[in-house]
């Protein structure tokens, strides 16, 4: 499996130095953080970035997250992600992460998933024309797909696109109580990426963003959801993804270091 650095890992830091340090580091890859693509957008250009990238010879694998939902904020939302779109076929990035809003408390599970199946037609075919994949993230705590079942009955719903799929996050499956063996279940060719973090201790609504640690050093299988990665045949990324404020304080150069170290020690496991 290849090391990759998820943005908000060192989400204070903007790209113009995050991407030297991740390079610099050892990271093949670099999910770009949206806000900090659009903050570099601002003095720059898509074929600066493309540029900076291939300086420093990192790819990126992705930009996130973008949000998504046929109920609220439709017309935004397509819009982010049309401009997400331009710009990651620009620097040669071929995946978006998606995040889907919840769904109005009057409607049915069953209406929202069709409308949301619905939606996703229309933002799949806007990526085909790009030649980019968008990889729909379960949330721990969703209304509608809280883990990875769930998601691939979505997939399926919008009719099953091969540029549509979904991604492995140890800290939300963990959060969701998803079994690590389910992994399994996700169809090779709809995993996309996997998002490795660590937790501290705690069990479900009772853990946050905030509560995520550098993998190997919480409580997390992470061992369990490495054997079963490698039992799927999945040879992709691990985004090392860790929103903990503390961290975000550190050096860059510490912060990427410390990844990397972590991306290593759960290659061993």
């Amino acid at each position: 499996m290849r090391p990759a650095l998820n943005g908000a890992t060192a989400m204070k830091y903007p790209l113009e130095t995050e991407i030297p340090a991740a390079a610099a580091a050892g990271f093949e890859g670099l999910e770009l953080w949206w806000d900090k693509v659009v903050s570099f957008m601002e003095a720059h250009t898509a074929k600066e970035l493309k540029t900076l990238l291939e300086e420093n010879r990192i790819k990126a694998i992705g930009i996130c997250p973008f949000a998504f939902s046929p109920f609220r904020e439709t017309a935004q939302c397509r819009a982010d992600i049309a401009r997400g779109l331009e710009i990651a076929s620009v620097i040669g990035c071929d995946m978006l992460t998606i995040c889907p809003y919840g769904r109005p408390i009057e409607m049915s599970k069953e209406k929202a998933r069709q409308a949301y199946a619905e939606e996703l037609r229309v933002l799949t075919a806007m990526a085909a024309e790009h030649g980019v994949r968008l990889a729909i993230e379960p949330i721990s705590g969703h209304t509608l797909i809280p883990g990875p079942l769930e998601t691939l009955d979505l997939i399926g719903r919008a009719g099953n696109p091969d540029n549509l799929g979904t991604l492995v996050d140890t800290f939300h499956y963990s959060r969701t109580g998803v079994d690590v063996e389910t992994v399994r279940e996700i169809p090779l060719d709809k995993l996309f990426i996997v998002h490795v973090n660590d937790s501290e201790a705690g069990e479900g609504e009772s853990l946050a963003d905030p509560d995520r640690l550098y993998p190997t050093e919480g409580v997390l299988d992470l061992a369990g959801y490495m054997e079963n990665l490698r039992a799927t045949g999945y040879d992709g990324y691990l985004s090392v993804e860790v929103f903990r404020r503390s961290y975000w304080e550190e050096p860059i150069e510490t912060i990427c270091d410390r990844a990397m170290k972590s991306y290593k020690a759960i290659c061993a496991l």
